[in-house]
């Protein structure tokens, strides 16, 4: 099957403008210089994302795979005012391996304890794809930051100066815009990295909130419509330009204990989060990490994450910013 993907470009002149993909061919779209603006007529005409883009016409043709070696492609979705973008995530969402679930469940039945992070897991098994007009199981959730903090499929991703750990979670991500009335609209699916802090989640889970507040990239691609049940790709680690890790992830539906619909509707049932003219970036998650194979990262090392059908990668080098001098002056 073949996917519409849209993307943002930005030319060597600072020209922004969006393209779109399908197959092997990318187009310019005349008159469209963000993803946001093509919803928005979408919206406003009542027609899907990809009627709208393909009402645009065709210009130039482009090729996305050069464009990408050379740094001129963007993540896929932005809000000209950061502070009307927010991402959010839900963690314990995928199945990961049989083995890790018989234990699980081994573990439940025989009435030896069971911690909060199993116990969730094991609810969303349970109750995380919920009939239509049910109500399914509520997720793990959690805030990464506004869109000061999403990066693109090629820039640094710049742990804190005070962070204990960069490390890459690969996943795919949800992209919606709020419309003035309120209503959520999903405008695809991208790829992505959902930036963590390991160490500072393993020293106590409840420290989970302060280790999500980190950046993130998406893959410069926004695929449109429903996508596939089953996503395979392979996350790798570089190091000096040689491969130091490599795993395959699994991702979509068929690989979940909770339903896309599901993870959306407790998004989006907070009154806050349908705040007309808001972009969302909504993280699915993952069962893949480096950190469980006791990988320690480093500054330099480049985080490489590719699935089909995305045909483009992330590949985003690790940076640490300078510890900060915060002062609170009393006022």
């Amino acid at each position: 099957m073949t996917y519409l993907r849209l993307l943002q470009h930005l030319s060597a002149d600072n020209t922004r403008s969006v393209i779109l993909a399908e197959g092997d061919a990318a187009h310019i779209l005349p008159g469209v210089r963000t993803v946001r603006e093509l919803a928005l007529r979408a919206i406003a005409a009542g027609i899907s994302l990809t009627d709208a883009g393909r009402a645009c016409g065709q210009g130039p043709s482009i090729d996305i795979a050069a464009e990408f070696a050379a740094g001129r492609l963007l993540a896929p979705i932005d809000h000209e005012d950061t502070a009307h973008l927010l991402m959010t995530g839900t963690g314990l969402t995928h199945l990961g391996s049989a083995e890790g679930r018989d234990k699980m469940h081994k573990a439940a039945a025989s009435g030896e304890h069971v911690t909060d992070s199993m116990r969730m897991f094991l609810e969303g098994l349970e109750g995380g794809k919920p009939e239509a007009g049910q109500e399914g199981q509520q997720p793990e959730w959690f805030y990464k930051g506004d869109g000061s903090q999403l990066v693109g499929p090629t820039d640094p991703l710049i742990m804190p100066g005070f962070a204990k750990d960069g490390g890459e979670e690969p996943e795919v991500a949800g992209v919606y815009l709020i419309d003035e009335d309120g209503t959520p609209y999903r405008l695809g699916f991208a790829l992505a990295n959902e930036f963590s802090d390991h160490v500072t989640e393993r020293h106590n889970y409840l420290w989970l909130a302060h280790s999500k507040l980190r950046q993130a990239a998406l893959g410069p691609e926004l695929l449109l419509g429903e996508p596939p049940a089953h996503i395979e790709g392979t996350s790798r680690i570089l190091r000096g330009g040689a491969t130091l890790w490599e795993k395959p992830f699994l991702s979509g539906e068929a690989n979940m204990s909770h339903s896309f619909h599901n993870l959306e509707q407790h998004h989006f049932k907070y009154d806050l989060f349908r705040r007309g003219g808001d972009v969302h970036v909504h993280f699915f998650g993952t069962a893949t990490l480096s950190f469980a194979d006791t990988v320690q990262t480093q500054e330099g090392d480049v985080f490489e994450i590719s699935a089909a059908p995305f045909t483009l990668p992330l590949a985003n080098p690790l940076a640490r910013a300078a510890v900060p001098a915060v002062t609170v002056k009393a006022l």
